[in-house]
């Protein structure tokens, strides 16, 4: 039976460096299981960027991509034309493949740099998002936590119920 994967929470400031490189905390790496090193960078949200185990995050693309392939064969999407257009759209910019070096840095490709708005030597927060890490700009990042820290209790108690 495969291991369930492990939470992945923590919070972290690091510094994008002149090379556009970020090294990830070591404890949040590793809950990533990624061995290879080859991970799945995506644009999440304005100013912040999700960093998932490739496997993890292929499954889940080409499953929702293949229902969505075999709704538009059978005629179901006809007149979602402009919506499988915008999907379209922003599947072809929405992640990339990236490889964590042998330091567990991580190297932001230059449109993801400009979605995630900040430059080289600004600090970035490094986020367990449960099933992911997120880099965030960090005034997104605090504009984020005060909308919905208010909400953690009753998130919490959904969930563990």
């Amino acid at each position: 039976m495969p291991m369930a994967p492990a939470l992945i929470t923590g919070e972290f400031r690091r510094l994008l460096d002149d090379r556009f490189r970020i090294s990830l905390p070591q404890e949040l790496e590793e809950k990533l299981a990624v061995e290879s090193g080859q991970c799945m960078l995506i644009k999440e949200r304005v100013g912040c960027l999700g960093l998932w185990n490739a496997q993890m995050w292929q499954a889940k693309l080409e499953a929702d991509v293949e229902l969505v392939k075999s709704k538009l064969a059978a005629g179901k999407l006809h007149e979602k034309i402009g919506e499988l257009q915008l999907l379209g759209r922003l599947l072809s910019t929405r992640d990339a493949s990236v490889t964590l070096d042998d330091r567990r840095r991580l190297l932001v490709p230059d449109g993801f740099r400009q979605f995630l708005g900040v430059e080289p030597g600004s600090e970035v927060m490094v986020v367990g998002a449960g099933v992911s890490i997120e880099i965030w700009n960090p005034r997104a990042w605090l504009a984020y936590v005060r909308k919905r820290m208010p909400k953690f209790r009753k998130l919490l108690n959904h969930l563990s119920r």
